[in-house]
């Protein structure tokens, strides 16, 4: 059994874009069964800026050329011993981790039981049975779970600073909005890859139809692919206010924080697809010569804001790299219009106003607990105006006294349903972690206001913020929302606001005069 009282943890990281966003779960996982250990991600230089941002890796090291060959490896693994780890873990499967680790000295060395290094690991786990049925997230969680660490399913989510959004959002500010972003590219692969003519038909429709925009990205081995869907593109649309085009343009940070700035994407079976979900873009995946069972967008918790489409042909899932076929017929069996379809199934088109809820709909009573303490603001019903002109109302509201034991969750959901049953609101999220836990959930993360993108289809560049503390307005700037701080709570002025209200039946007047 690992042993999790280890306080300087190792883990060889895997070499690619896809595959490192599939591991987010598994090293959340980590962190929440050793919070007092430094973890350090050994990883390869093209993957690395994935975690740069990650609160569950406290370092990472470069695995770069200097340390190629048999003399790099020793290079490597001196430096490693005189990093004093006590354990590695080893999510990547080569033998070349698993050599390096012994070479290092590291005295507990896990991993699966593959690629002929067993006789090198002192915990060799054995492949589980259903490894080419299960997804790869669960793979890696599987690992875990062997090795006796509680390894529950988390979604993956990759962390971006508002610094990040914010330097997105200004370098697309000239777009035409919606946005959809299109990634054509797949490296493993041409039997990945969908045709540019249909992605340039896309293109085309989506700018014509919604009066918006797209982005074509791609890596610098990719610029020709992309190259040929702008030629391909409508003359007319070849401007700086309806069509860009980023391959080989972008860093790894860029990519990531461009993706989560699109309204929708459209992708091949590649690292970008990865990117898409884990920073919550509602995606339209194609997939020919692989499956999405293996490598498709994660199941949702909420609603489905990804489409997967896929061909209906013996032949498909192949898993080869180029059609042996020579005809590529799965590709072809996917015509633009199921593709443009599932774009419009998806594509954020309605307002919202997100309210906090303690301090901004009711009285905030601390870790309110009891009935008697729960007292909504005589002005709530003003919020039925914002129905009449068709926003959905949300709430949102982080509640860390259920992580700390102070409040029952159940009765967190109870008040939270009084405002769906009696004032009409459409849904209402809650963060029940501790703030030590850095989840994605807990305000001014989005993760709650993007999960409800995806299962309302909020447009959230037309959407308003209303609490009374700073998280809220940073909330409001981090996904490109308006921010209003009412002063009926904690705070009283906010350098993030883009009004302040001194209670919520000005919120929601200013709201109407903006949309009037």
């Amino acid at each position: 059994m690992f042993d999790k009282s280890c306080k300087n943890l190792l883990v060889r990281g895997v070499n690619w874009i896809g595959d490192g966003v599939m591991t987010l779960p598994a090293l959340k996982a980590l962190r929440k069964a050793m919070p007092e250990a430094k973890i350090s991600l050994l990883v390869k230089p093209w993957v690395s800026p994935l975690f740069e941002k990650d609160p569950n890796i406290d370092e990472i090291i470069i695995y770069g050329d200097k340390y190629k060959g048999i003399i790099g490896k020793i290079k490597l693994s001196r430096m490693l011993n005189k990093k004093k780890f006590c354990s590695a873990i080893l999510i990547q499967n080569a033998f070349d981790a698993a050599l390096i680790t012994f070479f290092a000295g590291i005295k507990e060395r896990a991993g699966y039981n593959r690629d002929s290094r067993g006789h090198l690991l002192t915990t060799a786990v054995p492949v589980p049975r259903n490894k080419g049925k299960v997804h790869q997230i669960n793979y890696y969680l599987n690992l875990l779970d062997k090795l006796g660490i509680n390894a529950g399913y988390s979604a993956p989510y990759i962390y971006l600073t508002l610094d990040e959004r914010l330097e997105a959002r200004k370098f697309l500010q000239d777009l035409k909005r919606p946005i959809l972003g299109i990634n054509p590219c797949a490296t493993y692969g041409s039997a990945k890859r969908w045709f540019p003519e249909r992605f340039a038909e896309i293109a085309n429709w989506f700018i014509s139809d919604t009066g918006g925009s797209t982005i074509i990205f791609g890596g610098k081995s990719e610029v020709d692919i992309a190259d040929e869907i702008y030629k391909k593109s409508i003359p007319e649309f070849r401007t700086s206010h309806s069509l860009m085009n980023l391959a080989g343009k972008t860093s790894l940070r860029e990519l990531i924080s461009l993706i989560s700035e699109c309204d929708v994407f459209l992708t091949n079976d590649s690292g970008p697809l990865h990117i898409a979900y884990a920073v919550r873009t509602p995606m339209v995946a194609i997939f020919g010569s692989t499956d999405p069972q293996l490598t498709g967008p994660p199941p949702e918790e909420d609603g489905d804001s990804n489409v997967v489409i896929t061909p209906d042909l013996p032949c498909s899932p192949c898993f080869e790299r180029t059609c042996k076929k020579n005809d590529m017929r799965c590709m072809y069996a996917i015509i633009s219009d199921d593709v443009y379809f599932g774009i419009k199934k998806i594509l954020p088109d309605k307002p919202a106003v997100f309210f906090d809820r303690d301090g901004t709909l009711c009285q905030d009573a601390g870790y309110l607990n009891k009935y008697d303490d729960f007292q909504v603001f005589k002005d709530i019903n003003n919020v039925h105006l914002l129905k009449e002109k068709g926003f959905k109302l949300i709430g949102i509201t982080n509640q860390s006294g259920i992580a700390k034991g102070i409040v029952n969750e159940e009765f967190v959901k109870e008040i939270n349903s009084v405002f769906i049953k009696q004032y009409g609101f459409d849904d209402f999220y809650y963060c029940p972690h501790n703030p030590d836990d850095h989840c994605p959930c807990r305000k001014p993360e989005p993760d709650m206001l993007l999960r409800a993108r995806g299962k309302h289809r909020i447009d959230l560049k037309k959407s308003f913020v209303v609490g009374d503390k700073e998280a809220d307005m940073l909330l409001a700037r981090a996904v490109g929302a308006k921010g209003i701080l009412v002063q009926t709570g904690e705070a009283k002025e906010s350098q993030y606001a883009d009004f302040i209200a001194k209670d919520l039946k000005e919120a929601v007047d200013w709201i109407l005069e903006k949309v009037s």
